[in-house]
């Protein structure tokens, strides 16, 4: 069984399908940004010191932290 990744965890110009939130607390506000169960997620780059990470979701470009990006898991 393979074992679940996080947006944190993808290399640049990976895609992925996003499966889940587990932050409870952050769910709501990712969402809200477009980050949905099903859409496709895009890793586009991490700031030159490793913190935040560019993502592209729903069509535009997000810029989260690590820390909230661990909280997004991925489909391979």
């Amino acid at each position: 069984m393979a074992v679940p990744r996080n947006v944190a965890q993808m290399k640049p110009g990976e895609l992925a399908i996003i499966a889940g939130l587990v932050d409870e607390g952050l769910s709501v506000k990712l969402m809200e940004m477009g980050c949905l169960p099903g859409a496709q997620i895009r890793f586009n780059f991490t700031a030159p010191l490793g913190d935040p990470v560019c993502i592209t979701v729903s069509g535009y470009q997000l810029s989260l932290r690590l820390e909230e990006a661990s909280t997004i898991l991925i489909l391979d």
